[in-house]
C-alpha cells in the first residue's frame, strides 16, 4: 500500500472556513484529515502540495516516520500554519493506517481507556440569565449537555473601569447560578483578551466563589513564565494552551506550574502524534487534558479517538454540526442557523456524550465530496477590536 493521490478542499463549516485534505492510496483506500485554519487559510493549499512531496509513494502505516520527516524537514520548528498542515496529513495517515487493519484509530493508540467521551457545549456568548437558561436546558433536553463554556463579559473591558468589568462578570456569574440547574457545570473563555497577570487573577478570583468548571485563556500564550504567575493565588480551575504548538512549549507551562488543565487543539500541534505526546507530558504532572475543538465534525471525530485512548482526558469542546451560526462575545443568543454538510454521519452527543463507533474502521465516519465541493470556500477574518484611544486590543 502506497501513498499515490492527495485532495485538499476548501469548504465551510456552517459560516466559517475549512480546509479539508485527502490522501489516497493505490489499493483505493482514502485517509481524511482537517487542517486548523488560523488565517490566511488560502495558505494552507500551496503548503500541502509542498508537504505532499514528502509522503507520496510511501507506505501511510508509518506515520511517526513520515510526520517526523515532515517536522524535520525544516530547518526551523514550523509554526502555526505548518503545523496546521501537518496536523491534517497526520490525520489522514491514522485514518488510512486504521482502515488497512480494519480497526478503529482509537485501537491503534492502545485501545480505549473509556467506553465514551464526554462533551461541553460551546454557547461562547454571556447571555442574560432567563436566556442563558433557557439555551442550556434546550442543549440539555436535545443533547443531554450538562457542561457549558460561555463568555465573561458582560461589559465593554476597554470602555468600563476594569474594577466595574470585574464586577460585572462575577454578579452574572452568581446570577446564572441562583437561574440555572445546580448541576450544570459552566467554563468561561476570556479568549486571551487580559494583558496583565495580575487583572487576570482578579478576574478569575471573582468567578471562583461560583465554581467555574475552569477558566480559560484569559492571557495571551507567548510569555509562558507570566502563567506562572497567574497561576500563584488563582482560586479557580484555570486551563490554557490552544496557541501553543508543540510538546517543548506545554513543558514550559508544565514546569512553570502555569496551568490546570491544558487545552492543546489536535488541527493546530500537529496532529494525534505530538498530542499525545503533550497528553503524556502533562499526565507526568498531574494535569488533566481538555482539547481545544471549535472546529468541525471531522475534527471532532479526531478528536474523539484521542480521548478514548487518553488516561488524562477529562472533556472534549464541542460544537453541534446543525443550528447555531458561529459567534463569540456579546450578550445574545446566536439566532442565525445552518448546517455543516460535508460529514454525513457526525458523532451527535448522547446524554452528554459521544459513543465510541467500535464496528467502523478509521474515523468511523462517510465524507460528502460532493457538499465540500457545492459549498465552497466562506472568507472569514478576526475582528480586531479598539480601545477608546484608537490602539488596537487582542482579539
Amino acid at each position: 500500500m502506497k501513498i499515490d493521490r492527495m485532495r485538499v478542499f476548501m469548504t465551510r463549516d456552517k459560516d466559517r472556513p475549512r480546509v479539508i485534505v485527502a490522501l489516497d492510496t493505490d489499493d483505493g483506500l482514502t485517509g481524511w484529515g482537517e487542517c486548523y485554519n488560523h488565517g490566511p487559510d488560502k495558505a494552507l493549499p500551496p503548503l500541502l502540495d509542498y508537504l505532499y512531496g514528502f509522503v507520496a509513494g510511501q507506505d501511510p502505516t508509518r506515520v511517526d516516520f513520515l510526520v517526523n520527516l515532515m517536522i524535520q524537514q525544516s530547518r526551523f520548528p514550523p509554526g502555526a500554519l505548518g503545523l496546521a498542515a501537518i496536523s491534517g496529513l497526520d490525520h489522514c495517515l491514522w485514518d488510512l493506517a486504521a482502515k488497512a487493519a480494519g480497526v478503529p484509530v482509537y485501537k491503534l493508540l492502545g485501545g480505549e481507556v473509556r467506553d465514551r467521551v464526554k462533551v461541553y457545549a460551546g454557547v461562547y456568548t454571556a447571555p442574560d440569565a432567563p436566556a442563558a437558561r433557557d439555551e442550556l436546558d434546550r442543549l440539555n433536553e436535545g443533547w443531554g449537555f450538562t457542561a457549558f463554556k460561555l463568555s465573561p463579559w458582560r461589559i465593554d473591558m476597554h470602555a468600563n473601569r476594569w474594577g466595574n468589568v470585574v464586577r460585572a462578570s462575577a454578579d452574572y456569574f452568581r446570577q446564572l447560578r441562583e437561574t440555572v440547574r445546580d448541576d450544570y457545570e459552566i467554563a468561561f473563555d476570556a479568549h486571551a483578551k487580559i494583558y496583565e497577570p495580575a487583572a487576570a487573577r482578579q478576574l478569575g478570583n471573582a468567578l471562583a466563589p461560583y465554581d467555574p468548571l475552569f477558566f480559560e485563556e484569559p492571557l495571551r500564550p507567548e510569555n509562558i513564565e507570566a502563567w506562572g504567575e497567574l497561576k500563584q493565588g488563582l482560586q479557580c480551575t484555570l486551563a490554557t494552551g490552544e496557541s501553543l504548538y508543540s510538546r517543548y512549549e506545554f513543558l514550559r507551562l508544565l514546569q512553570v506550574k502555569g496551568t490546570d488543565l491544558i487545552q492543546p487543539d489536535i488541527c493546530v500541534v500537529g496532529g494525534i502524534t505530538e498530542m499525545k505526546r503533550i497528553a503524556t507530558l502533562a499526565e507526568a504532572f498531574y494535569v488533566g487534558i481538555a482539547p481545544h475543538n471549535p472546529m468541525g465534525p471531522l475534527a471532532t471525530a479526531v478528536n474523539v479517538h484521542f480521548s478514548a485512548a487518553q488516561q488524562n482526558f477529562k472533556i472534549l469542546e464541542y460544537r453541534l454540526p446543525k443550528g447555531q451560526a458561529y459567534v463569540y462575545g456579546g450578550t445574545e443568543i446566536e439566532k442565525r442557523e445552518d448546517t455543516t454538510r460535508y460529514v454525513v454521519d457526525p458523532y451527535l452527543p448522547k446524554d452528554g456524550y459521544l459513543e465510541l463507533r467500535p464496528d467502523r474502521p478509521g474515523w468511523g465516519v462517510e465524507m460528502d465530496e460532493k457538499a465540500m465541493r457545492e459549498d465552497g470556500y466562506v472568507h472569514w477574518q478576526r475582528r480586531v477590536p479598539k480601545r477608546p484611544d484608537g490602539s488596537y486590543a487582542f482579539a
